[in-house]
């Protein structure tokens, strides 16, 4: 009797270049393990088909008009906690790579990763492994006498909420929670980015893609 084949990992692309989005698709497809559900170019759109595309892994674009990939990563983590999130990105600093990670994502490629690595990175996650490419994995080794702790999902959320230019009392009342948890909060934001003042804190906020898709000009 022969033994029956695995059935194909399914991987969903959610990326808002089509060219990109395109590319690793027709890439993916030469593989026989692997089967492309689905291509999306808005993470709403994708979020909204989630259960008719059933992934096993999702290939998420970090920076989306529509909304960002961190963001979607939650909201898709929420509703499929077994789905694994490889973040796709340009952007190769720690920052961007240590959030992705706390946001619960699996994994960071660069766009300009060989074309195999993408597999590699796939197989990985479905093991239960976390996966950084070669160069997401070097920006995250400190430099000499330099220790960097990620932001969590939650300081990342009172981040943008400060980045736009709202109170204490307005991000407590937002978020529903105390005016003495937001400044909890933002005393950790501080300490761990190294940035003693507010604008600080949304020059950082603007060079890291945080206020992207949310309509602020600073």
């Amino acid at each position: 009797m022969t033994p029956t084949s695995p059935d194909p990992i399914k991987v969903l692309i959610i990326d808002d270049h089509p060219m990109v989005a395109e590319g690793i698709q027709s890439i993916l497809e030469s593989y026989e393990d692997l089967r492309v559900v689905g291509s999306c170019n808005s993470a709403r759109e994708a979020i909204a088909q989630l259960d008719h595309f059933d992934p096993d892994v999702i290939l998420m674009d970090l920076n989306m008009p529509d909304m960002g990939g961190l963001t979607a990563t939650e909201i898709v983590l929420e509703r499929r906690p077994g789905t694994r999130i490889l973040i796709l990105s340009m952007h190769d600093s720690a920052e961007y790579i240590s959030s992705a990670l706390s946001h619960g994502a699996m994994g960071y490629i660069l766009k300009d990763v060989p074309t195999d690595e993408i597999k590699q990175a796939i197989d990985a996650v479905m093991a239960g492994d976390q996966y950084l490419c070669t160069g997401a994995s070097g920006s995250l080794q400190p430099k000499e006498g330099e220790v960097r702790e990620a932001l969590t999902g939650r300081e990342q959320t009172i981040l943008l909420q400060l980045a736009q230019g709202k109170s204490n009392r307005d991000v407590a009342t937002a978020l529903d929670i105390s005016v003495r948890t937001v400044e909890t909060h933002r005393k950790n934001i501080k300490r761990k980015l190294g940035i003693s003042s507010t604008a600080g804190l949304t020059r950082y906020a603007m060079e890291h893609g945080v206020l992207q898709g949310t309509g602020v000009s600073l």
